[in-house]
């Protein structure tokens, strides 16, 4: 299937492989242990940052407060690498230890910081808060990018109106085409309303996303068709 395409599915609607071009509804530990080894070329995800996220409207994350999920998670993303590729993952300064951590026991190397200056505070407390942060994670000895960006870019607000920590396309196209090719598989099982989905399809990639909330699942899957 080829990246223009949008087979929007559920955990009960696949047998084993969800095809490219999916968006898949469920607990991605476990749709990610129906998958194949080596069955993405390049990881681009934002799981929740566990810090009990809400926003003014009152939204919240699933499993924001819980970190269980957190090793498994990035163990089943590291099985689905294919050999020599990269991972960019966001994830939550208060709690980069844990990060870190599960990324290490998965097998991920570190291999670079991205950060993501706003124009605007997104919170305030002892600081304002101007930026965000992502890690880029190497599974094996990936080769050098074709296009090598700076680990500093511009965030412009998306508004977030689909998602409460909707990411703005314009940071994930730089990541995609700098950490994968044309046709390559772009896993996101953490997809939330489906930005690095979309970020993939319009680069000419194929993609496969996941969501555990069905109401976001849709979003995506609407947002990609």
């Amino acid at each position: 299937m080829n990246a223009t395409q949008t087979n929007p599915v559920s955990r009960a609607q696949f047998d084993g492989q969800p095809p490219s071009g999916s968006v898949v509804q469920g607990d991605c530990i476990e749709i990610m242990r129906t998958m194949a080894a080596a069955r993405a070329d390049f990881a681009l995800t934002d799981p929740p940052y566990l810090v009990r996220y809400c926003d003014r409207s009152g939204r919240q994350i699933a499993n924001d407060a819980d970190a269980s999920w957190l090793k498994p998670a990035f163990a089943e993303l590291f099985r689905v690498l294919r050999r020599d590729s990269f991972c960019v993952t966001f994830y939550g300064w208060s709690q980069a230890d844990k990060f870190i951590a599960a990324w290490r026991a998965a097998g991920f190397r570190l291999a670079g910081h991205l950060t993501f200056t706003k124009p605007y505070a997104s919170s305030e407390r002892f600081l304002r808060h101007h930026h965000e942060n992502a890690y880029l994670l190497t599974k094996g000895n990936p080769a050098q990018p074709d296009r090598r960006i700076p680990d500093v870019l511009d965030w412009k607000y998306s508004g977030n109106r689909l998602h409460p920590t909707q990411k703005p396309l314009g940071i994930l196209t730089p990541l995609v085409e700098s950490f994968s090719h044309p046709g390559d598989v772009v896993l996101d099982p953490f997809c939330g309303s489906g930005s690095t989905l979309l970020a993939a399809k319009l680069a000419g990639r194929n993609f496969l996303g996941i969501e555990l909330d069905a109401h976001y699942c849709s979003v995506a899957r609407d947002r990609l068709r």
